[in-house]
């Protein structure tokens, strides 16, 4: 019942709903600005006089400052009060936006992100543990659902709002659209949001910088290790040394610290622990997936950016419905019971994306999306909402930023890997599916002997690009299904399109393609 003592919120506001919109809206414009800029970043390279190599800091610098301030929201909390922390951030956010968007060097810019990073690093969890708090546990599952979809379907959104704005304004406005936002999210808190008193906790200073040690790394390492080609280069080393160094640090000095910077007693909770790790799984699937099928769909398909956000837009209303019918079913069935429907459904749906080809409309796209949206949307409410549940009320803060670590640093890790999978298997299959073209295969006629001659690097390649056949486009495709995340190998299918690009209908030439097909599936 709403009104039995145990149900009651633990957080009175005078508006719940009034409440809700500002933090979702403070949620969302932190969340969406990890891929907004993205779109923009050609755009930024010229406009800042940077190389190409440079201008990734600038996602960099956001990301890595995001990571270390993340773990600190609890400790901040308790220290200033969760309203204070949160106008501070707030308005902080914003007007780092503005300093990026006026940004007229690199060094100015990458400065100004990583400020941004900082400020909006407490947005995220403080939102979950506000919304928590303002509604009585049997609306949790509910509240939830909300604090989900925007949590997860802002970065979908991101790089088709980025591109919009790029394209019909500046990318300037990538930075300027937080304005509004957050001068209106800083006055609805204000006004609405009640304070929670803060607590005199002691700072520890070693187990923070040792934890910010360790995560700055292994976001350095994540990030950079594809364009330092990973352990051949000795900067990746490094940043794996001093991860591995950090982290082992700070366990050491964990249960030694007389105010530990992260209380040890969160670990013992094992609902806690095995949502965190759920929670993991959750961000490497979601987002590795997500960072894979936009550059497919643009680069192998040739869709423009527009039409790339249309044709995934579907998985973003999948996780809203699912999200709200688990809010609804969690009083009816076991959270744990929709989480594991959830996931089958989702891998159901990865399967079915394991079948893509470059034959194929938009509408596979759009339905597996879909029905993966829906899956990871009934896993990701009840997950979210279950992982509190015995914790104790002062401890959801700092657990909140636990939560969203694990998540993001699965995201992280799922991108980092798949990509560098994705390259490394694209490139080796694409080579061996060109060493079985010559200048007599059937896709070349009409490319004559002296073209053949004079074109540069390896003449098969420059060969079919000069003839409109593309065997980097089917080994792309194949790189995609085999290490996106997705289900099952499909050499088999990327050997067949790369037969029928490269070999025309000569049986013979068939053959050896059936026999490439082969091979790569045997590699797989």
């Amino acid at each position: 019942m709403a009104g039995h003592p145990a149900d009651r919120p633990a957080l009175a506001v005078e508006s719940r709903a009034m409440v809700t919109i500002g933090i979702m809206a403070a949620t969302i414009m932190q969340v969406l600005d990890s891929t907004i800029a993205n779109v923009a970043l050609p755009h930024m390279q010229g406009a800042l006089s940077a190389s190409q190599d440079q201008i990734v800091w600038v996602l960099t610098s956001y990301i890595v400052a995001a990571a270390i301030m993340t773990p600190a929201t609890g400790w901040l909390a308790d220290r200033l009060g969760r309203k204070r922390l949160f106008l501070v951030a707030v308005i902080g956010f914003t007007a780092a936006s503005a300093l990026c968007g006026q940004a007229r060097g690199l060094i100015e810019m990458v400065v100004w992100r990583f400020v941004q990073g900082l400020l909006g690093a407490p947005l995220v969890p403080l939102s979950q543990a506000v919304l928590l708090d303002i509604n009585p546990q049997s609306r949790h599952g509910q509240a939830m659902a909300v604090w989900g979809a925007g949590v997860v379907m802002a970065p979908i959104f991101g790089p088709i709002i980025g591109g919009w704005l790029t394209d019909n304004w500046s990318w300037r406005w990538v930075f300027y659209i937080n304005v509004p936002v957050g001068v209106a999210t800083f006055l609805l808190l204000s006004v609405f949001l009640a304070e929670s008193p803060g607590r005199g906790r002691p700072f520890d200073r070693l187990g923070f910088l040792l934890l910010a040690l360790a995560l700055a790394a292994l976001q350095l390492m994540l990030d950079r290790g594809e364009r330092a080609d990973w352990f051949d280069s000795p900067e990746i080393w490094t940043y794996l040394l001093l991860a591995v160094s950090g982290l082992w640090l700070f366990i050491w000095h964990l249960p030694a610290a007389r105010h530990p910077f992260i209380t040890p007693a969160l670990f013992s909770d094992r609902i806690f622990v095995s949502s965190l790790v759920i929670s993991f799984a959750l961000g490497l699937q979601l987002f590795s997936t997500v960072a894979l099928l936009p550059p497919m769909l643009q680069h192998l398909m040739g869709y423009p950016v527009v039409t790339t956000g249309l044709v995934m837009a579907p998985r973003g209303f999948g996780m809203m419905v699912g999200m709200m019918l688990a809010g609804r079913l969690m009083h009816r069935i076991r959270p744990h019971l929709l989480i594991g429907a959830g996931m089958l459904v989702s891998l159901v749906a990865l399967h079915w994306m394991a079948g893509f080809s470059l034959q194929m409309d938009w509408r596979p796209v759009a339905w597996s999306g879909l029905l993966q949206g829906f899956g990871l949307g009934l896993a990701f409410s009840p997950l979210s909402a279950t992982a509190f549940v015995t914790l104790p009320t002062a401890a959801r803060t700092e657990a909140a930023g636990l939560y969203t670590l694990t998540r993001n640093i699965g995201a992280s890790i799922g991108i980092s890997v798949l990509t560098a999978l994705l390259t490394r298997k694209t490139q080796a299959i694409h080579a061996l599916l060109s060493g079985h073209v010559t200048p007599f295969s059937h896709a070349l006629d009409g490319v004559g002997a002296a073209v053949w001659l004079a074109l540069p690097g390896n003449p098969a390649l420059a060969a079919l690009d000069a003839a409109g056949h593309t065997p980097g486009r089917h080994g792309g495709l194949c790189g995609h299904l085999r290490h996106g995340g997705l289900a099952r190998p499909a050499g088999a299918a990327a050997g067949a399109a790369a037969q029928a690009a490269a070999t025309g209908s000569a049986a013979r030439a068939r053959g050896r393609a059936g026999a490439v097909s082969a091979a790569a599936a045997a590699r797989g």
